[in-house]
């Protein structure tokens, strides 16, 4: 035993253990940053600038015969009727492309009614249960006849 019978001072942590902890604390705190600064809203990048075609009533009639192609070409059997609404429709939507500079194309049924494209939008819309519906699908000229009248009253 100690001759002393005093109290003997608190053992002393390693300063390691110190910085260990402010670690954690960086981590941590660099963590909540990341997720936070992650999942923000961005903004929309700005829109190049768009000039409108000059020859409109040119491009409407390119249109125009491109529906009526693969009209043509599925009633000659060369396309399937999925295949024909999607083609319906991706014409649909390059033609408001080269008309208007919005990338249509590469938008769902919900973005394109949020902008202010009404007769693409209402065709496409129109044009959808053939490109993903369930068997029965809608006649190819019906759909043909949606693509053209959305073509055919841009102005």
């Amino acid at each position: 035993m100690h001759a002393d019978g005093g109290l003997i001072g608190p053992l002393q942590y390693s300063g390691a253990w110190m910085w260990a902890g402010f670690a954690l604390v960086a981590v941590a705190l660099g963590w909540y940053c990341f997720v936070f600064l992650s999942t923000r809203q961005r903004r929309p990048a700005a829109a190049a600038p768009f000039t409108t075609p000059s020859d409109l009533q040119g491009l409407k009639e390119t249109y125009l015969q491109r529906i009526d192609a693969v009209a043509a070409d599925s009633r000659a059997g060369l396309l399937s009727s999925r295949e024909s609404h999607q083609k319906l429709s991706l014409l649909v939507r390059t033609f408001a492309r080269d008309v208007t500079g919005v990338d249509a194309p590469r938008m769902t049924l919900a973005e394109l009614e949020g902008y202010p494209l009404p007769v693409i939008a209402e065709a496409v819309r129109r044009i959808y249960p053939g490109e993903f519906g369930m068997e029965p699908l809608p006649p190819v000229p019906q759909s043909a006849e949606t693509a053209r009248q959305a073509v055919g009253q841009w102005n």
